[in-house]
């Protein structure tokens, strides 16, 4: 099943971000390799694709999980969390309806 896995970034968390992405998008491509990665990326905190200094104010994952515990226990691992990027991420089962798969 997907999951929608919704990370908040705390205040000022751009340079922990920056810090700890390329462990937090090795991650992302081994879900991507395995075939289960629906869709991934930064928000940026501000109304343009390069905000710059503003940084993201969170980040969306869907990928596929064998359950919830599964997903919500990856979101738990994520680098991000470690680094104190994300200040709270939720993990809410998804249904896609567009585009068709």
């Amino acid at each position: 099943m997907l999951y929608a896995i919704v990370g908040n970034d705390v205040p000022n968390s751009l340079e922990n971000r920056l810090a700890s992405r390329p462990a937090h998008l090795a991650r992302l491509a081994a879900l991507e390799a395995a075939g289960r990665m629906v869709l991934a990326g930064p928000c940026p905190a501000i109304d343009s694709p390069d905000p710059g200094p503003a940084g993201f104010s969170g980040s969306l994952i869907v990928a596929e999980f064998d359950s919830l515990a599964a997903a919500q226990a990856w979101a738990d691992a994520d680098p991000y969390v470690a680094a104190g990027v994300y200040g709270h991420v939720t993990v809410r089962p998804f249904r896609q309806v567009f585009p068709k798969s």
